[in-house]
Order: structure tokens, then C-alpha cells, then sequence
């Protein structure tokens, strides 16, 4: 009986047991707030900026200042994990208690990890600009601060060395690049139409706002084998991930443009949607331009972020623009410039997906579509046939799939991924001849091609690290693929300065344009060009220097006579050239406090044979000398940012119809801008003014020139310039944020 008793009070004992531990964790309560503060070094005591810091399973924590210095508040009461991490060191996690005092934790010590290649970064021919990088040069607040880019990407990339500005395009060209050879990427996705539509002769912008990114990469070389399809740079936009908090927007500029935007946060999910108008005739009314018609845009976008799991990530993105322009472009043959008239349509659409999975992988996927249709109406004279409208439909359609793993090995990691576009290009133009109209023959191409790559980053020793890898491409118009090899070394030579090393392989399809007449021509091959590049980078206390010498071997570039342009075997890939220099750059944001400056520096030497050239040419986008340099000063007291540009660019070259040379004047400009930081009913408010070429410099862009030479042999020219001598704006910022009030005494992020 005692025994059955015994028995029976066990089992008893036993299901509670298992029904409590089956029963669902409570979450910690919330309390009053706990103050959270320490110091981050590595093995020899020296600090670590930028390390995070967060209690596990919430979203309080922060990042450490320059002095390695880390404090936060949290509500979170009980026992957590207070993780601390850093790209190059072992991650930490740290048991605390919260809701009683204080912590105070002054002697936090990462250990530098050899799986993650230690303290050396290959660095050759990339710019990086994310904030988990100990060597970021540029952030979405660079981009928006500096004077004269306009808060545009592009813009203020362009004050970076190795790009020559070209006030005419707006476009970046790098190291003796056309436009068409830098790439931009939207979360690993190729971008197929990354620039607004513009006419010839004026400047174009980039589709997407800045404050769209948390990182930016600027690579003008050597970069990795994920990016393919561009013969001169990389631009790697990331966009954010979830939106910090919950805000409302309201932009108003003197150009003519208002923008409302809301963004929603919860715990593990947030959207975010935007949509603005401009009409540019008011502006025009008081600073008068070279127009017909003034500029006049709608666009609206929508995002979505959900987070999956414990760590992985969901992203939705889509945007519409609808813009139209009409402008007098310089021609000799009309006094007062032939008039354009411009109409574009774009919508885009961006999906990725992230997510670990097991035996150390993880997953990194996406799908974007584009639709880009543009419609140009020229004037026309006389009775000699012209084309009098073009009409350019592009859609297409890319996707891609990669593979990490950080662990495969103790001293490498390895990355491989596949892509696939799809894409359909048309164009129906109509021509002008004795008063008829008629509409020729439509032309199109549809491209499907695919691709592979495998990269791994190897560390040798503590303090030589690799990069090896390779990839390959096959495109459908062409009917043939190339193999790309990808290699680069970094040597760190003290704890703040390492030396890098590339060299690689670089494809590209044929542009749009001369696919259209060409596709069909099995002479016609991918466009090459071979990269070398030494680089000597220190960063220490908020300084960075940066040298960089490069070579580019063109092969393979297209030609054709144009004489018989419209005939697919008038097209040969028999164009060669190349492209060598030195590039200097120098941030400082340590001798002066509140003063963040940089000097950028770019030498080139270049000649190519494409297109139509005779033979070997300097091209008319590039310049000898490009020099930047960028200043940002913090008043405190009067809650104002100052900022200033100056921008110099050696004279460019200019080809009549007997390929003459003539040169062109330098270009140089002067811009200045200021932010005020203020509040309304505490919300953030921001007034910014800004002017570009702010002395008003009479800058040429280049030359056309007439048809038919004179008696002399001279053909008549005029000057391709700005529509107007500086562009002058204000604009009102507003976030209505009720949780957090407005903060004017820092600069806004």
C-alpha cells in the first residue's frame, strides 16, 4: 500500500514537473528605465569604434564612439544577454541583470578572430561607406550634406577620386570610363535604369533617395565576383532593413516640389510609404532657364520589411516616376537650340530574401523587374529627312541566388551564387521628310543571359589575407560566355595601415543602342577590360589616407562605320585602349572639432579607339586632373551645418567631323550649403539652402559642331553649357515623431 502510495505520489511530482516546463516563458517585465554604459578594447587595451552593443532578443543597444565608449537606456527587466560584436573579432555575450542600479562595465575585451581574416580588409579599388566597416568613407548623411551633389548619390560620389565630373551628364566616369561601364546594384540586384531620364546636354539624377540605404559601396576596381556586367566600377547599394520608429515626413523645396511620407515600426515588421510632386515652373518663373517646358515630375514609392526567424530578413520595394521636360539643346543648325521634348515612365520593383541556415550557410536571394519607356520628340527644318520622334520600351527582369559560409574552414570562408536576366529592348522612331510622316521600322533585341560565381576569402597568416575567385557569364545575343578570374591580396602592415593588391578579369555586353543594330553578328563579342591596382590605406583616429595606383587594359571594344551604322556587319569588336593613374584621398574628422573635411585627387591618362574613332583618342568625358575638395562645419550654438565644395577639372577634349581636337576651358565650381536644425512643436525640422557654382563660372561642357566645314576647313561650334549660371533652393524638413522628441543640439541622422 505504502508502495502504491510512493508510486503514485511520484507520477504525480513528474507531471507537474513536465507540465511546467511545457507551460510558456513569460517575458520580463517592463520597468522604470536602467542605464547601461562601458568601454570596448581589443587584446592590447586599445579602444574599438563602432563595435555593437545590444541586450539579446530586443532591439536596445547602440554602437561604441570613437573612444570605444558605449551607453544606453532600456526598460527591460530581469536576466539578458548583453551581446557584443564586430566584424574581425569573436562575438561576446555577457550575462546581466537589469532593473536594480545602473551597469557600469569599463573593461569589455574582444578577441580578433582568424576566421574572419583579423584586422586585414581587402580594401583594393572600394570605397566603403557601411557603417559596419572600420574603412567607411561616405554615409547617407555625407550624401545629403555635401554642397553641390544635390542629394544625389552620384552626386556626391563624384567628389570621390577617380571620377571626372561631367556637368553635362551628371553620371559617374571613372578612371576613363563612359558612364555605361560603372554598374549600380540594389541588394546584390543589377539596377537596369539606376538614372532618371534626361535630355542630351543636361544633367540626370539618380532615381533613388539616399536616406533608402544604411550602406554604400563605391568600388572603382578590382571588386568581387559577385558584380558582373561592368567594365570600370560597382556601386553597392543596401538598402535598410526594418525602419527605426515610426515618423511622418512633410518636404517642401522652392523648386516646386512638395513630398509626404509615412513610415510605420513595429516589433518585427515596418512599412514605409513616400510620394511627392514637382513642377519646376514657379522656379523657373524667378531663375529663367533654357526650357520649353519646365520640369515636372510624380513619383511614389512603397516598403516593406519583414524579419523572419531569428535572423533572417524579408524586403519589398516598389517605386513609379512619371517625368516631363522640353528643352532648346545647342545645335548650330538652330539659333536659339533644337527643341526636345521628353516623356518617361518608370516602375520598379525589388524583392530579397535573407536567412541563416544550417551547417553555417546562409541564403541571400532576390527578383527585381523593371519597366522603362521613354518618348523624345525632336524638331525639325528644311526638307532633308530627320528623325522627329523615338520611341524606347526596355523590360526586363534579373534574379540571382547566394550561398555563404563563414565557417567551412578555420582560416577561409567561401561564397558562391547564380544569376539570371531576362530582358527585351525596342525602339520605333519616326522620320520627318517633306512635310510626311512616317514610322520606320521597329527594332528590338531580347537578351537572356546567366551567370555563376565562387569566391573565397582566405587569411594566410594574422596578418596577410586573400581574396580568390572567379565567374562566369553567358549571354544570349551574343551567343557566347566569358570567364572571369578575380584575384586580390591585403598585407597589414601596422594596426591602422595595410597595402592591397588586385587583378581581374572585367565583361560587358555591348550598350542598348548598338545592340539594336548589331545583334545577329557573330563578329560581335562581350567588351573587356583587365584591372591592376596597389593601394596603401591608414585609418587611424577618424583619418583616413588613401593612395591608389591603377591600369586598365581595354580589348575588345565595339566599332563601327557610320557610314553604314544600320547594318549589323558594319559592327567588329575590334576596339582596344587603356587607362592608368593615381588616386589620392584624405578624410579627416579629428584635428578640429565639429569639422569634417575631405580632399580627393585623381590623375588619368587614357586613350581608346571605339565606336567610330579613327584611332586612338582621349575620350571627351575624361580629364587629365579632377580634384574635390569637401568641408562640413557643426555650429553647435547656433544649430546650423555649413558646408562647402570646390571642384576642379583639367580642360576636356572636344572632336569635330574631321576629329580635330580643341580643347575645352577647365571647369571649375564653387558650392556652398547650410542646414538648420530646429523644431516645431518638437518635431525635427531641418530649413536647408543651398546653391551650386555659387560664383556663377561660365562653364563649358564641350562643343557640336555644324555638318559641313568651311572654306578654311573650320566647322562651326557652339558651346554646350548649363541651363542656367547656378542652381539656387530651399527646403523645409519636418518629422513628426510623438514618441521621441526633436534632439537640435547633434547633427540629424
Amino acid at each position: 500500500m505504502k508502495t502504491s502510495l510512493l508510486l503514485a505520489l511520484l507520477l504525480l511530482l513528474l507531471g507537474c514537473t513536465r507540465s511546467a516546463a511545457q507551460a510558456p516563458a513569460v517575458s520580463p517585465p517592463i520597468g522604470a528605465a536602467t542605464s547601461i554604459s562601458g568601454t570596448v578594447r581589443d587584446a592590447g587595451g586599445q579602444p574599438l569604434p563602432g563595435v555593437n552593443v545590444f541586450l539579446k532578443t530586443t532591439f536596445d543597444g547602440t554602437s561604441t564612439d570613437s573612444l570605444g565608449r558605449f551607453q544606453f537606456e532600456t526598460r527591460q527587466v530581469g536576466g539578458f544577454g548583453l551581446v557584443v560584436t564586430f566584424i574581425g573579432y569573436e562575438p561576446q555575450e555577457l550575462p546581466v541583470t537589469l532593473g536594480l542600479d545602473a551597469l557600469a562595465l569599463p573593461n569589455i575585451r574582444l578577441k580578433a578572430s582568424r576566421a574572419a581574416l583579423g584586422d586585414v580588409v581587402v580594401t583594393a579599388g572600394a570605397f566603403e561607406a557601411s557603417d559596419e566597416k572600420r574603412s567607411s568613407v561616405l554615409k547617407p548623411l555625407d550624401i545629403v550634406t555635401t554642397a553641390g551633389a544635390l542629394a544625389d548619390v552620384a552626386g556626391a560620389l563624384n567628389t570621390l577620386p577617380g571620377t571626372t565630373r561631367n556637368g553635362d551628364e551628371g553620371k559617374l566616369f571613372v578612371r576613363g570610363g563612359a558612364a555605361g561601364e560603372t554598374k549600380q546594384y540594389l541588394d546584390g540586384l543589377p539596377l537596369q535604369s539606376p538614372y532618371g531620364a534626361s535630355v542630351s546636354g543636361t544633367p540626370a539624377r539618380g532615381r533613388f533617395s539616399p536616406m533608402l540605404f544604411k550602406g554604400t559601396v563605391f568600388s572603382t576596381g578590382g571588386y568581387s565576383a559577385e558584380y558582373g556586367q561592368a567594365l570600370s566600377a560597382a556601386v553597392i547599394l543596401n538598402s535598410i532593413d526594418l525602419a527605426p520608429e515610426t515618423q511622418t515626413g512633410i518636404t517642401l523645396l522652392s523648386l516646386g516640389q512638395i513630398g509626404l511620407s509615412q513610415q510605420q515600426r513595429w516589433e518585427r515588421s515596418s512599412v514605409a510609404v513616400a510620394g511627392d510632386y514637382m513642377n519646376m515652373r514657379p522656379y523657373f518663373g524667378v531663375v529663367p532657364q533654357r526650357v520649353l517646358s519646365a520640369y515636372e515630375s510624380g513619383s511614389g514609392s512603397v516598403a516593406y520589411r519583414q524579419r523572419t526567424g531569428e535572423a533572417g530578413m524579408f524586403k519589398a520595394y516598389g517605386a513609379f516616376t512619371k517625368a516631363h521636360t522640353a528643352v532648346r539643346t545647342p545645335a548650330v543648325e538652330w539659333q536659339n537650340g533644337r527643341p526636345v521634348d521628353l516623356q518617361n515612365t518608370n516602375v520598379y520593383l525589388n524583392t530579397s530574401f535573407r536567412s541563416p541556415l544550417r551547417g553555417g550557410w546562409s541564403l541571400n536571394t532576390g527578383l527585381a523587374a523593371t519597366r522603362d519607356e521613354q518618348t523624345i520628340d525632336l524638331g525639325t527644318q528644311g526638307a532633308a529627312p530627320e528623325i522627329s520622334r523615338v520611341h524606347e520600351l526596355e523590360q526586363s527582369v534579373v534574379g540571382r541566388v547566394v550561398l555563404t559560409n563563414d565557417s567551412v574552414g578555420t582560416y577561409w570562408n567561401l561564397k558562391m551564387g547564380a544569376e539570371g536576366l531576362g530582358q527585351r529592348f525596342a525602339q520605333r522612331a519616326r522620320q520627318h521628310a517633306d512635310d510626311h510622316a512616317a514610322d520606320l521600322p521597329e527594332r528590338e533585341f531580347d537578351e537572356q543571359r546567366a551567370s555563376a560565381f565562387a569566391e573565397a576569402n582566405i587569411a594566410f597568416t594574422s596578418q596577410l589575407a586573400g581574396r580568390v575567385g572567379g565567374r562566369a557569364e553567358y549571354s544570349g545575343v551574343l551567343n557566347r560566355w566569358n570567364a572571369a578570374p578575380r584575384l586580390a591580396l591585403a598585407y597589414q602592415l601596422t594596426e591602422a595601415s595595410q597595402v592591397s593588391a588586385a587583378y581581374g578579369h572585367f565583361y560587358q555586353t555591348p550598350a542598348n543602342n548598338l545592340l539594336l543594330f548589331a545583334h545577329g553578328n557573330p563578329a560581335l563579342r562581350f567588351e573587356r577590360a583587365d584591372h591592376y591596382l596597389l593601394t596603401y590605406q591608414r585609418v587611424r583616429a577618424d583619418r583616413t589616407l588613401r593612395v591608389e595606383g591603377y591600369y586598365k587594359d581595354y580589348q575588345h571594344l565595339t566599332r563601327f562605320d557610320a557610314a553604314t551604322q544600320y547594318q549589323p556587319r558594319a559592327y567588329q569588336s575590334t576596339g582596344s585602349g587603356y587607362a592608368r593613374g593615381v588616386d589620392l584621398f584624405w578624410r579627416d574628422r579629428k584635428t578640429v572639432k565639429n569639422l569634417d573635411y575631405w580632399v580627393s585627387y585623381g590623375l588619368l591618362d587614357t586613350r581608346r579607339q571605339q565606336r567610330t574613332d579613327p584611332g586612338l583618342a582621349v575620350p571627351t568625358f575624361a580629364a587629365r586632373h579632377s580634384m574635390s575638395v569637401v568641408g562640413k562645419y557643426w555650429f553647435g550654438k547656433l544649430h546650423t551645418l555649413v558646408g562647402a565644395t570646390v571642384n576642379y577639372t583639367s580642360p576636356r577634349l572636344s572632336y569635330d567631323p574631321s576629329f580635330r581636337a580643341i580643347r575645352t576651358p577647365s571647369y571649375q565650381e564653387l558650392s556652398m550649403n547650410f542646414s538648420y536644425v530646429t523644431s516645431i512643436k518638437k518635431n525635427l525640422t531641418i530649413v536647408h539652402v543651398s546653391c551650386s557654382n555659387l560664383l556663377g563660372r561660365d562653364n563649358v561642357f564641350g562643343y557640336r559642331y555644324g555638318a559641313t566645314p568651311s572654306d578654311q576647313g573650320t566647322y562651326q561650334r557652339v558651346n554646350v553649357t548649363p541651363s542656367a549660371p547656378r542652381m539656387l533652393f530651399v527646403v523645409l524638413m519636418v518629422s513628426i515623431n510623438k514618441a521621441r522628441p526633436a534632439d537640435t543640439s547633434v547633427v540629424p541622422e
